[in-house]
């Protein structure tokens, strides 16, 4: 047993920072050094005056906020009465996962990295900042800082007297043993033993709630180019309750078609059962899965073979390939100088891990059953931006999903798993039922009925304002303006009939941009009551909801400045955030009177106090 215990503590959202966590696992162990690998939360934090040597990788999420599974280790390690030599001990060294798109890029790595020097902590290298919109991804810094990293640690403790680094070619032991029964199981179905109808608490990733599933209406129409859907489920007697700007996480599964094609490809026998036994005493099983299991299930439910697998991938399944042809291009492509090829071959074209075993046939029929959980990761759950009010809605959840399907210079369209699983599944050809929990947004709405709030919702954005609106329009809080914007009013205008009728109550003021309509729309046919009678008549061009909001500056600079109102925008990463702070920022020099430096800090400030909140998604 190595005598340096290593341990990488990770916060992760998306799975990036778990993937990295579990290569810096790999890498210790084959230098000879122990090493434990666990999310912040499931780690006793107390323990760690005790130990010498950490590495923390940590994602941003949001608005600078930690991930969900290190929120509670988040908590302890600010509270402000630790002595500031409580880890004088301990090395340590902080990997950061962040969006260069976002204000608070690696927000949370950088925080942390200051936390633990306060607290008397050694930094063995500067904190690493990766970064999800570099041409390589992460990787482009994360290398270069890996192997500064073990440089430093090797320095500090050397491979033992005896024993060599073993290299990478050479396979490490599987983390899990799958102990195949004789025969199945008789027990109930595996989705129940996990899932339940009637929770004793509230439901959470660990017991999902099988919640009805009422509504599937498509709500774009059939001409649009994209299928999106309003779907509608019973929470009755789930205990769940939730507030605007809350999420609901929803757990898909893999295509049927898919998990026969892995099976044939690795010769599995679907409708086999086995019992999971980790190597390792301090490894736990996946929290989900049932015991014993069925491979079906196990592959349809857990693991995410339709997901684009990670550099990580290719290094192991390398490790386990008996052709010399397959090894070497494999052993290519997660090499450093293979990164730019593996970008080509697999995250471009967003080759899913399927297809991979498909083009690497000899490797894929050798791969022993126990190594399937450490090549494929789990599927992650999905988070959606809840649509709905329980106060206009009571026991109901809505959601709105755009179907993801889009083409690649692969022949197989590409499909995002959860939306497609959803679109899929019709409540009026029987029960369905879907496993999901719910947890809090990353947006919060003020409380007090005369504060007014600005939403910014282009296309699927909309939804958590839809819900915001229909809670604030309950409680009989007035001041609700919102900027819709999507292609075309006839085809992807999302609850149309019900802004007009919010609108006719005084309860609601819309501006709308249809993108695609290229000409100016008269004030009535807008959607604005009055209000887009304000608006200067357009030239052809292409309206956004930046130049919609602009063009009402002083309106905005009137709510933000003399009625202290807050700003929300959601929907999708790309050009929109950048576009509406410029547009912000405009109306704050324009209409506001103030220099560019100070309109800057005033966004910044307004971003501080979370007047300004944003939620968006690549």
């Amino acid at each position: 047993m190595p005598s340096t215990r290593l341990l990488v503590l990770f916060g992760s959202q998306t799975g990036t920072a778990e993937d990295v966590s579990e290569r810096l696992g790999r890498e210790a162990r084959r230098r000879r050094l122990g090493c434990r690998v666990q999310a912040l939360d499931s780690y006793p934090v107390v323990n760690l005056i005790n130990e010498p040597l950490v590495i923390f990788v940590c994602a941003t999420t949001g608005q600078g906020d930690p991930p969900d599974n290190m929120k509670n280790f988040w908590r302890f390690i600010f509270r402000k009465h630790l002595p500031s030599t409580s880890l004088c001990q301990m090395d340590f060294a902080v990997l950061g996962l962040g969006d260069s798109s976002y204000a608070k890029f690696n927000f949370v790595a950088k925080k942390l990295h200051r936390r633990l020097l306060q607290l008397g902590a050694t930094a063995l290298l500067p904190v690493c900042l990766g970064d999800e919109q570099h041409d390589l991804g992460p990787d482009a810094a994360v290398d270069p800082w890996l192997h500064d990293l073990w440089e430093k640690v090797l320095g500090l403790h050397p491979v033992p007297l005896g024993l060599s680094v073993i290299p990478p070619g050479v396979p490490l032991p599987s983390k899990f043993i799958l102990q195949f029964l004789q025969e199945a199981p008789r027990t109930g179905s595996e989705e129940q033993r996990v899932a339940r109808t009637d929770p004793q608490s509230p439901p959470s990733e660990l017991q999902p709630f099988l919640a009805h599933m009422v509504t599937n209406q498509r709500v774009t129409s059939l001409s649009h180019f994209q299928d999106v859907r309003l779907i509608e489920f019973d929470i009755t007697g789930s205990g769940i309750s939730f507030a605007a700007g809350d999420v609901v996480l929803i757990q898909p599964q893999n295509a049927a078609s898919h998990v026969q094609q892995f099976c044939q490809v690795l010769g599995l026998d679907p409708e086999q059962c086995f019992m999971l036994q980790p190597r390792e005493s301090d490894v736990p099983c996946p929290m989900r899965l049932p015991q014993p299991c069925s491979v079906r299930h196990l592959l349809s439910q857990h693991l995410d073979i339709a997901g684009v697998p990670r550099r990580s991938f290719f290094e192991q399944l390398a490790c386990l390939s008996p052709s010399e042809l397959e090894r070497d291009k494999l052993l290519e492509l997660s090499s450093a100088t293979g990164q730019e090829e593996l970008s080509q071959y697999c995250s471009r074209p967003r080759r899913t891990t399927l297809e991979v075993l498909c083009d690497f046939p000899c490797t894929a029929a050798a791969i022993p059953p126990d190594y399937l959980l450490d090549l494929i990761p789990l599927i992650r759950p999905r988070a959606f931006s809840i649509a709905s009010s329980l106060l206009a809605h009571p026991s109901r959840l809505q959601i709105l999903v755009a179907v993801v399907q889009y083409q690649t210079r692969l022949k197989e369209p590409r499909r995002g798993l959860c939306s497609s699983w959803l679109a899929s599944l019709d409540p009026g050809q029987g029960p369905v039922q879907v496993p999901l929990w719910v947890r809090p947004g990353g947006l919060t709405f003020p409380e007090t009925p005369d504060t007014p709030v600005i939403m910014v919702g282009p296309g699927t954005g909309v939804a958590p304002f839809r819900a915001a609106i229909q809670e604030r329009v309950a409680r009989g809080q007035a001041g609700n303006l919102l900027f819709f914007g999507c292609r075309w009013r006839d085809q992807d205008f999302y609850w149309e009939a019900e802004w007009k009728e919010l609108e006719k109550r005084g309860c609601l003021t819309l501006i709308t941009a249809f993108s695609r309509e290229q000409v100016g729309v008269p004030g009535g046919e807008a959607g604005g009551q009055g209000t887009d009678s304000l608006l200067p008549s357009l030239q052809e061009q292409k309206v956004y909801v930046q130049h919609r909001l602009q063009e009402l500056g002083p309106l905005v600079w009137e709510l933000l400045d003399r009625q202290g109102a807050y700003f929300y925008l959601a929907g999708n990463a790309k050009y929109m955030p950048a576009g509406v702070s410029e547009a912000l920022t405009s109306i704050f020099q324009e209409d506001g009177g103030l220099s560019g430096p100070n309109a800057a800090d005033y966004l910044a400030r307004l971003q501080r106090t979370l007047r300004f909140q944003t939620e968006t998604w690549a």
